[in-house]
């Protein structure tokens, strides 16, 4: 163990801020992905949870949404219905990327395809979050992380080797 603290002790880490994805799927395989939601800003943020079984918020909470809910990106319906006490739409956007919104009043159907800024329902109630707000989740090959790093706003870790 102390060989692995002293090499993390000695890995220089840069911070970039990425950019924007542009038209389609960039380089890296992320979709061209915005807000669902027209002038919503976070109102709660994305925390990772230590490990798979551990509490933390999965995606992020925006609002106010008081218009259509928009397709974030291109992509396949893979889920529109209730989960619990919700509704819920999942966007399959392919190379692993799957977005779910909720809660919403679908518009769209399993199976259909849209295209960024399609209307894919209204506003609903129940979940987690607050009334007129919209919970976010962004999962790549399953495992979700935060929607801000398809929007550029989140400063990429990028790990340079030392001395």
């Amino acid at each position: 163990m102390p060989r692995l603290s002293l090499l993390a002790a000695t890995i220089t880490v840069v911070l970039a801020v990425g950019a924007p994805p542009s038209a389609g799927a960039g380089d890296d395989g992320m979709p061209d992905w915005s807000l669902p939601a027209l002038g919503a800003s976070v109102l709660v943020p994305f925390d990772a949870p230590e490990h798979d079984y551990a509490a933390g918020h999965r995606g992020i909470d925006i609002g106010p949404v008081d218009g259509p809910i928009l397709a974030p990106a291109d992509g396949v319906v893979a889920f529109a219905g209730t989960v619990v006490d919700r509704g819920v739409v999942s966007i399959d956007h392919g190379g692993g990327w799957v977005t779910s919104v909720e809660p919403i009043d679908p518009s769209v159907s399993v199976g259909e395809v849209v295209a960024a800024g399609d209307r894919i329902g209204t506003i609903s109630e129940g979940g987690h979050a607050l009334p007129g707000s919209l919970h976010v989740g962004v999962r790549r090959d399953g495992r979700y992380v935060n929607p801000l790093l398809l929007l550029g706003r989140v400063p990429r870790a990028v790990l340079l080797p030392c001395c």
